[in-house]
């Protein structure tokens, strides 16, 4: 993922310098010429995400004692936790868009949504029995359905043709419908649960397309969520993190 977000911002760069140089030896004919001046336009979007946790495990991990009612699922003598780590596996995304003109080159969008993900937590666990230790790996799946209610406020570049791009920021409220936080305790497997709400700072750059009918864009964004999700249940799985807070990925394309 990481390398996917140079690509996008490299060729962010390139497209902006080369367009401009473009721009001033060749003129095209413009698609949807007046689009911009309209005060407001809608459309969709379809999107693939990727949703990860912000995990910060809990101080000298390594040497903390657990208690037999901490790890009622893990059958052994003693255990010790030698590392947590976040995984994920890619979701996807759908939504409307609403753009307001606020100026020349500014917007806000408001783009209530619906995503669709899983997060993993990995734990690393050196089990005893009779004095024997064997190493393991034990994963905790937490599947999400996110709400979103975002507003963001868009940069645009200057209009290249049938061409631009731009930047955007925003805070997003997003509610879990999956969420495990009211899960049964009666089940003979422990789960990760989660708060329901959160409240995520994006940021994002993006390029349109005008087409002779609509306007195409592709848009990378990421969210960084502020609140602390994880409820902490005295178990091994919650009092071996100390923070844990929501961080996603979207690569969406939108039609309006």
């Amino acid at each position: 993922m990481r390398k996917s977000i140079t690509i996008f911002f490299a060729l962010f760069l390139i497209f902006i310098f080369a367009g401009a140089k473009t721009s001033a030896q060749v003129r095209r004919v413009q698609n949807l010429p007046n689009y911009n001046q309209s005060p407001y336009h809608f459309g969709f979007i379809l999107g693939i995400n990727q949703m990860l946790f912000s995990l910060k495990p809990a101080d000298s991990l390594s040497y903390i004692k657990w208690d037999t009612e901490q790890y009622p699922d893990i059958f052994a003598d003693s255990v010790t936790l030698y590392s947590v780590s976040p995984g994920a596996n890619p979701g996807f995304t759908i939504g409307i868009l609403g753009n307001l003109r606020l100026g020349k080159y500014f917007d806000m969008r408001f783009i209530p949504s619906l995503s669709f993900g899983e997060r993993r937590i990995n734990y690393l666990i050196n089990i005893f029995n009779e004095g024997q230790g064997q190493m393991v790996t034990t994963t905790k799946s937490i599947t999400s359905t996110l709400i979103n209610f975002p507003l963001e406020f868009k940069y645009r570049s200057t209009r290249l043709n049938n061409f631009d791009a731009y930047v955007l920021g925003g805070l997003q409220y997003s509610l879990d419908l999956a969420s495990q936080k009211k899960a049964q305790k009666n089940t003979s497997e422990i789960t990760v649960k989660l708060k329901k709400q959160d409240v995520y700072v994006n940021v994002g750059v993006g390029f349109e397309f005008y087409t002779t009918y609509f306007k195409f864009g592709t848009e990378l964004k990421m969210g960084y969520g502020m609140n602390q999700l994880l409820k902490n249940e005295n178990n091994i799985y919650t009092n071996s993190i100390e923070s844990l807070r929501s961080k996603v990925f979207l690569l969406s394309f939108t039609f309006e």
